[in-house]
């Protein structure tokens, strides 16, 4: 009984080290996955493996505490899902419409800035998270919101039915 539960439990920790130095999905993505719109005139940009986990990272430490999954917290019938982003004025979903929003955030309709609500680029004083983003760390964020609903599907900006 002893060897027995010695053997499995070499087994188990064989396959916890495998998962945990696992580099992350960003290297199982392919170049499909990776190529995402760039502006609303149909340019496209392939985001490399590294950015993919960068923007994955940043977005974990700056985003996903009210977009968790893609969902939007404080309203839940907008998401981070491509339609979601299409239909906002101006659309933002591309790299370019994803960018202007992170830094200057305006209501769904683009009628009126919510930088005081949403945290930006120009309410960093407000949200110290935001303070020490770069151009290229805002481009890693959208690229990976933009990524998403590729590897995730459905579930990506889901709400209440996932999340």
């Amino acid at each position: 009984m002893l060897q027995q539960f010695s053997w499995s439990t070499y087994i188990l920790s064989i396959l916890l080290s495998i998962s945990l130095c696992s580099p992350g999905y960003a290297i199982d993505l392919d170049e499909a996955t990776l190529t995402v719109p760039l502006d609303t005139s149909g340019k496209t940009t392939i985001l490399t493996p590294e950015q993919a986990k960068r923007g994955k990272r940043l977005f974990n430490n700056t985003c996903s505490q009210c977009h968790n999954g893609g969902i939007t917290k404080t309203n839940p019938n907008i998401g981070l899902d491509p339609e979601g982003l299409s239909l906002a004025t101006p659309p933002r979903d591309n790299i370019e419409g994803l960018i202007d929003y992170m830094k200057n955030p305006t209501s769904y309709d683009g009628a009126e800035s919510i930088a005081e609500l949403h945290p930006s680029i120009k309410s960093a004083e407000i949200f110290p998270k935001m303070r020490n983003l770069t151009d290229d760390d805002l481009f890693t964020i959208a690229g990976h919101i933009l990524i998403q609903p590729k590897v995730v599907l459905e579930k990506w900006g889901g709400g209440k039915i996932y999340y």
